[in-house]
């Protein structure tokens, strides 16, 4: 016989919880979320759909039998919370048909969700309904205007959605007594934490971070250049992968192999945008930071900050095969040239390397280690970026409760065994990535990061206004000096 619960216990039931919610499944295959990518990467169902499988490993740990996902909340007089028959959708722009489960860890899900939407009343589905572009003007059209449907939006950072946020059409999530932002499956990513202003919370996500940026090597180049690839792990186990270590492998791999004054295999390739925030956030900098108060804070300009971009464009510099593009070449031409082993390092998001992404045309071997960490900093760090989860404003509170309540429950881990499951790691064993990449690097990136503040602030574009700036001779101090007021005037708006 199940347990029964009164509402004042909502959010106890899932204080040990954690699965990456549905909508989070996207998360793992679309672009960065951060504007320091020029466009989207590829989305393909074969990827949406691994992040979702697991494998028994995965959940060899499991946590107390006190956990139980099937007790039954109820209402003042003892029955079920009734949610009215509700037909829930969670917009994103990648979910297609539900697939039938295909492991142990699918088919609990599905027995979990088949019980919460009979025990409350309601159904829920991930569904389609924009695309990656259009998704931030479809959320501020319908928040504005409003509507009969019950939908829960997938977001990506965008200034249309920080405007958003500004304007009050974002529903305050944390007027909802059903969810508990202090619950590990929030805690593991702070995404809420990313999109608060002051007491309010206009977002959320469940789940272990997604993995982000880091740096890809070809083993075969590196063997013959007289490196042991394990080493750059093991570098990274101890604590001494650093930047300095990372430009001495640079300058070791980077070779003219005929004599003929012309590199033949360059040390790096990769998005320089990338690289470049990755850079900053290693060197314990930032571009927009937030105070005490809560109020976003100016920082382009901090010690930090200045070094990690001044080492980036020397490092651009030096090492780059930016310079080897043939004429014409698209933006995304660096691809082609770690995948020709025209380059030792490719320093670039994890997602490159799971089931149907374009490393997956990689011949030799790679292996995949976090940024190395810059003077600034004793440990590594990852810019975690998210896809925030929000519900419109122009919902009433007993909509939005109900929203939310479902959402919560919906998140929650089906069984005690998979309290601690990673969809991430999953994923990226059916991928690219060698043992100790899964074990170790990516595995560290989703349990070791920060959130981003530089999306939040309405107007600021980082990509167009300064990161896309950065790169092989760029000049820092005349970029800086070129966007200085601008940003500035921008967060002195946004803290009004």
């Amino acid at each position: 016989m199940r347990k029964s619960l009164t509402t004042k216990a909502t959010a106890a039931i899932a204080a040990a919880a954690m699965l990456t919610s549905m909508a989070g499944c996207g998360a793992q295959t679309e672009a960065p979320a951060s504007t320091d990518s020029q466009q989207p990467a590829e989305t393909t169902t074969e990827t949406a759909t691994a992040e979702a499988s697991t494998e028994t490993a995965a959940a060899e740990e499991t946590t107390s039998d006190e956990y139980d996902p099937y007790q039954i909340i109820t209402d003042a007089d003892g029955n079920p919370i009734d949610l009215g028959g509700m037909e829930i959708i969670i917009r994103d722009w990648w979910s297609g048909d539900e697939a039938e489960p295909q492991n142990d860890y699918e088919e609990s899900l599905k027995n979990y969700r088949d019980w919460l939407q009979e025990t409350y009343n309601f159904t829920m589905k991930s569904q389609a309904m924009s695309d990656w572009g259009s998704t931030p003007t479809d959320f501020v059209d319908y928040a504005t205007t409003g509507g009969d449907e019950n939908y829960i939006f997938t977001l990506r950072d965008d200034p249309a959605i920080t405007s958003a946020m500004a304007n009050g059409l974002m529903y305050d999530l944390s007027t909802l007594d059903c969810l508990d932002f202090s619950q590990d499956k929030f805690q593991r990513n702070l995404l809420h934490e990313q999109y608060a202003k002051g007491d309010a919370i206009y977002a959320m996500f469940a789940g272990y971070s997604e993995a982000r940026t880091g740096v890809y090597f070809n083993k075969r180049i590196l063997t013959e250049a007289g490196i042991d690839p394990d080493s750059i792990y093991d570098m990274q186990a101890d604590g001494t992968w650093t930047w300095d270590k990372f430009e001495e492998l640079l300058s070791k791999v980077q070779q003219d192999k005929d004599n003929d004054g012309t590199v033949d295999i360059y040390g790096l390739t990769l998005n320089e945008g990338v690289m470049t925030t990755e850079a900053v956030f290693s060197n314990g900098g930032s571009y927009i930071d937030k105070d005490a108060s809560g109020k976003f804070v100016y920082n382009l300009e901090s010690p930090e900050t200045l070094e990690a971009l001044e080492w980036t464009v020397s490092i651009f510099d030096k090492y780059d095969a930016e310079v080897a593009n043939p004429e014409g070449a698209e933006w995304d031409y660096y691809k082609e040239q770690f995948l020709n082993g025209q380059a030792a390092f490719l320093v670039e998001d994890e997602y490159a390397g799971c089931p149907g992404n374009f490393l997956e045309d990689m011949q030799d071997e790679i292996g995949f280690v976090m940024f190395p960490k810059g003077p600034k900093m004793n440990d590594y760090i990852n810019v975690w970026s998210n896809n925030p989860v929000a519900i419109p404003a122009c919902y009433d509170a007993e909509k939005a409760w109900k929203l939310a309540f479902a959402w919560n429950l919906w998140t929650n881990a089906p069984d005690a065994e998979y309290v601690d499951y990673n969809g991430y790691i999953s994923t990226a064993r059916n991928g690219k990535f060698d043992e100790r990449a899964v074990d170790e690097t990516i595995t560290m990136m989703t349990e070791k990061g920060t959130v981003a503040f530089h999306g939040m602030v309405p107007n600021l574009n980082l990509g167009s206004d300064f990161v896309w700036n950065i790169g092989p001779g760029a000049v820092v101090s005349e970029q800086v000096e070129a966007i200085r007021d601008t940003w500035k005037a921008y967060v002195d708006e946004a803290n009004k």
